[in-house]
């Protein structure tokens, strides 16, 4: 950690701690490759659950709720890698760079967490060494492995959203999301409309910038990958049908667009 000159605080994980992330398919063949940065709602024992009860970290403000399962049951289907974050974004959101005010959110849809107010400096860097860098090392090192083998990569960051928030209804089924590189999103989103079942948003219901996001930006345009950001609603894959349901779905849409996302590379 870096030399703050205070005392470093006592370390984050335990012996009982799961890991920071879990890898599904190795050795898988696709060119897709799956992140899902919110997947997992852990918090370190030796927080005490950040001072919130388990019905709040079970909301949408501390995790993906569906992403896992679903995220999971895609890579089987295409044979893809795929990494699942296992710690709550109320830990620390690794989809946010670190200078974001809601890298560590004080307060998470109008919900107070009493265990991210008053963080001293070394307590921040602890975090980040924890869990958000070394999650980005295991996805950067992936990327130089494909890249160095000649193996063309399709990134994916797989996401979920409330249906309501704010108390505002969210009408989209689901959402693609994209920066400055259209390439996956346009063809996803027209894809995903000619399902003829869906309400797909365009950059809804969040649009990514480089203030805001981390993986697009950092994995996807800074290594010119063709890459998508998909946001799925979460009643759509709170249940293990529903999970499987889409995966079945985006394993084929995602199987009829390869050849033309490939032919990007």
């Amino acid at each position: 950690m870096a030399d703050t000159g205070l005392p470093d605080p006592p370390p984050l994980l335990g012996h009982d701690d799961p890991a920071v992330y879990a890898i599904h398919r190795p050795q898988g063949r696709s060119p897709f490759l799956l992140l899902a940065d919110h997947a997992g709602q852990q918090i370190p024992h030796a927080l005490a659950g950040l001072g919130l009860p388990q019905a709040e970290r079970d909301r949408h403000i501390g995790w993906d709720i569906g992403i896992a399962g679903t995220t999971r049951a895609l890579a089987e289907r295409l044979d893809a890698w795929a990494i699942e974050q296992t710690y709550s974004r109320l830990l620390i959101d690794c989809n946010r760079p670190l200078a974001s005010p809601t890298l560590i959110p004080e307060v998470s849809d109008h919900t107070v967490v009493p265990g991210n107010a008053g963080l001293t400096t070394a307590q921040r860097l602890q975090r980040i060494a924890t869990v958000h860098a070394p999650y980005h090392a295991r996805i950067d090192a992936e990327l130089e492995a494909r890249k160095a083998n000649g193996r063309p990569t399709l990134l994916v960051m797989m996401h979920s959203f409330t249906p309501v928030m704010n108390g505002a209804q969210r009408p989209w089924h689901a959402g693609v999301l994209y920066h400055q590189d259209t390439r996956f999103a346009h063809a996803l989103l027209q894809a995903l409309r000619d399902e003829g079942d869906l309400v797909v948003g365009d950059n809804e219901p969040y649009s990514v910038s480089s203030t805001s996001d981390y993986a697009v930006p950092v994995h996807g345009e800074g290594r010119g990958l063709v890459h998508v950001e998909l946001e799925i609603r979460q009643d759509l894959i709170a249940d293990a049908a529903g999970q499987q349901a889409w995966a079945e779905r985006l394993a084929r849409v995602f199987t009829a667009l390869q050849p033309e996302l490939l032919a990007f590379g």
